[in-house]
């Protein structure tokens, strides 16, 4: 009786040190930038009623996002550019990234969108030329984090008058 109980335990530990240990898995966040352009017709730096969206126009990113390992400490920096759709918005997808959860990335990072140009003959003007702030949402179930910049714009070079009420 004894050998069979000595038999199951020595089955037992072997099988426990031939098994895999599985490594913790790294924590990842898929993250998206995005924001819009338009044209500021009434040159008020709001978008009113005269104002559309403009499609084509150049947008600069750049990012930096912190990452976090228990021994390391790292920083993600790219810039890239991005031309604004049909609708006027622009995104940038970054699948996932190595260290940067939701939460430490809405804390530890920051994105500027900046205009370089437009695709309009008529409404080139920079207006708001650069955005820093941002709106960050977080789904954390799905480790998705969203950053929404604030709106750029162009405005022509001439308001028209009658149609803005200047």
């Amino acid at each position: 009786m004894n050998q069979l109980i000595l038999f199951i335990l020595s089955s037992l530990f072997i099988s426990s040190l031939s098994s895999k240990v599985e490594p913790p898995k790294k924590t990842r966040a898929r993250i998206t930038v995005m924001g819009i352009v338009y044209c500021d017709i009434c040159s008020n730096n709001s978008f009113s009623r005269n104002s559309y969206f403009l499609p084509g126009a150049e947008v600069r990113l750049d990012c930096k996002f912190k990452a976090s390992w228990p021994r390391t400490r790292e920083q993600i920096s790219f810039s890239v550019n991005r031309t604004t759709n049909r609708d006027g918005k622009y995104r940038l997808e970054i699948p996932s990234v190595d260290g940067v959860a939701c939460g430490q990335a809405a804390i530890h990072s920051s994105c500027e969108a900046s205009i370089m140009r437009s695709s309009s003959k008529e409404c080139n003007v920079p207006g708001y030329k650069s955005s820093t702030k941002e709106i960050a949402i977080q789904v954390k179930k799905q480790n998705i984090c969203i950053y929404r910049l604030n709106e750029l714009n162009f405005r022509p070079s001439k308001t028209d008058a009658g149609l803005c009420g200047n």
